[in-house]
């Protein structure tokens, strides 16, 4: 009995559990509305939500479309990362939006305008995201303006800025870009094609697995061993414990000898670098194209948000919430919208994520629930 309630008293365990409760919750109260909306196909709806491709009776079609939510789960997991890492040094990386549109326009302008291949478009994503992020951090070093302000506003200038810059290899027969799959185009009998299949991430075999999804590739691996790199660096290393110390106590890391300035910096275009990765490892997929006329930052990066604090602010948790974060999106997207609204699964994940905000009350909880029961079991042995 002693051995089960020092288990509990384990921090990994106790965020695991409070996780698990927020899930619980989010999708209880989720379930309410369904029922307030239609009570009669209510549990069905729940179901379509958490089956996701479950829903489909062929395997071949289940991994399809398996595939296709990890495609979207790697840079849900980037950006999940960008955030926690940012949070470790103490900053709210709320500028992870930004970041990753930064990093998009940078991997689609060098994919379709310049013909590049898929890794200096990728680095070009990372060194647009990093830049935008050091931004935040310089204004943060230097002038101590909070980053929330500076990210917020970087956001919006990134977003229209990438419009401007992607309208130049826009087709002129739409409002996205140019495809960056390879695509044949017949015109008066001319064949050509309309982009650079260069620049798509490679599949490696990958997408054997997933019924031949083209989708599929090396960016669902890259991720999840960036995640373990970032565990890596802010748990093991001492670049990592002055980053974080700099988070717990700037003064305190300065008069030890630490550049705090310059670990604020370094934190936030590590953040952005992250996002910007995440944005390539999408789009360079093909999986989609940019539209120019957009008036709304993407959501993947304020999905960042949920995902990483859904992870416990854990790495490696962070990997698994991404994936159920997407996963339930993707389900919310199967309901049928003459009866449901298709933002349900959203509203789930907000729900999520507000439970996420009492994690701390739910550990707290369960810490006095176990001194209680060590107590009661003392008060027993001892008579």
């Amino acid at each position: 009995m002693q051995e089960n309630k020092s288990f509990l008293k384990k921090p990994a365990v106790q965020t695991i559990l409070a996780s698990l409760i927020c899930i619980v919750l989010g999708v209880l109260i989720g379930f309410i509305a369904l029922l307030i909306i239609n009570p009669s196909g209510a549990w069905n709806a729940l179901m379509e939500i958490l089956k996701n491709f479950w829903n489909y009776s062929k395997h071949t079609t289940q991994m399809k479309n398996l595939g296709n939510t990890l495609v979207k789960t790697a840079p849900l997991l980037m950006c999940g990362l960008s955030v926690l890492f940012a949070y470790k040094v103490g900053l709210f990386n709320i500028g992870a939006a930004g970041q990753y549109v930064a990093g998009a326009g940078a991997c689609i302008y060098c994919a379709v305008g310049l013909g590049w291949g898929w890794f200096p478009c990728m680095l070009a994503s990372i060194l647009a995201g990093a830049l935008v992020g050091s931004l935040s951090g310089l204004l943060k070093a230097y002038r101590n303006v909070n980053e929330v302000i500076s990210c917020i506003m970087l956001n919006w200038i990134c977003l229209y800025l990438v419009n401007t810059l992607l309208s130049k290899v826009k087709n002129p027969t739409s409002p996205y870009t140019y495809a960056i799959n390879l695509k044949v185009v017949t015109v008066d009998g001319v064949t050509s094609t309309a982009a650079h299949p260069q620049a798509l991430l490679p599949t490696l075999g990958i997408n054997a697995l997933f019924n031949n999804n083209k989708y599929v590739g090396i960016a669902i691996p890259l991720a999840i061993l960036l995640a373990i790199a970032s565990w890596v660096l802010l748990s093991k290393t001492k670049l990592g414990y002055e980053l974080r110390a700099t988070g717990l106590n700037k003064y305190a890391a300065k008069y030890a000898g630490m550049a705090d300035r310059g670990n604020i910096i370094l934190t936030m275009a590590i953040a952005g670098g992250l996002a910007g990765i995440g944005a390539s490892m999408l789009y360079l997929t093909g999986f989609e194209d940019w539209s120019v006329t957009q008036a709304s930052v993407p959501a993947m990066g304020f999905n960042g948000i949920a995902a990483a604090f859904l992870g416990g602010l854990n790495p490696i948790g962070t990997i698994f919430s991404s994936y159920f974060i997407q996963h339930i999106t993707d389900g919310g997207a199967q309901l049928n919208k003459q009866v449901y609204p298709g933002e349900i699964s959203n509203m789930i994940s907000s729900l999520i994520i507000y439970f996420c905000g009492f994690v701390l009350f739910f550990k707290s909880s369960m810490n006095k629930w176990i001194d209680s029961r060590n107590e009661n079991s003392k008060k027993k042995g001892g008579k």
